[in-house]
């Protein structure tokens, strides 16, 4: 766990200088926070070792005016200057996320048969062309034609459903239309 939060005591700092806050305790601010995370169980629930690492360095922060008799007025700026280091993207961009990741699976799915297994396998699992065109038996600038195209289709289905349109049918191969004739 120490990767994730040691490298973030460079800004802590400089965030703590700018609150005009002195070395002398800016370093025992740093020094709590890392005696607070070490005497930590478990570090298995933090997940962005920066945020967590800056919200302890507030909770040492709040506990040290809360020691204090006299409490500086610019110390509540000091608390909110703190919470603005969080980067968590809280629950409404996480949900926000999820339905934006789910209309491009719909999108992507709604690609015609070869143009989404070529996209598939190019964009999402990120397998080179080489190696889809050893695979498909096809040509590499039919590879990259078709992931191309795939991706010019989801970004013209995205900007149509923006507009209000709705998204793009699905549309049929060329060799299922020969036969449909």
């Amino acid at each position: 766990m120490g990767s994730n939060i040691v490298p973030h005591e460079a800004d802590l700092r400089a965030r703590l200088r700018r609150m005009a806050v002195s070395e002398e305790e800016i370093s025992d601010i740093v020094q709590d926070a890392y005696l607070k995370i070490s005497n930590l169980d478990s570090v298995a629930h933090i997940h962005n070792g920066r945020g967590y690492f800056f919200a302890t360095a507030r909770t040492v922060l709040l506990d040290k005016i809360r020691r204090e008799r006299i409490v500086r007025i610019d110390s509540m700026t000091e608390m909110e200057a703190l919470t603005l280091a969080d980067e968590d993207p809280g629950p409404e961009r996480r949900v926000s996320a999820r339905l934006e990741l789910e209309r491009v699976r719909r999108l992507i799915e709604a690609l015609p048969d070869r143009c989404r297994q070529i996209f598939e396998l190019r964009r999402v699992q990120g397998i080179s062309q080489r190696e889809i065109s050893e695979r498909l038996g096809l040509p590499e600038h039919t590879i990259e034609q078709q992931a191309c195209r795939g991706l010019k289709l989801i970004l013209k289905s995205l900007a149509g459903e923006d507009a209000g349109e709705g998204p793009a049918p699905r549309r049929e191969q060329t060799s299922d239309r020969r036969r449909a004739n």
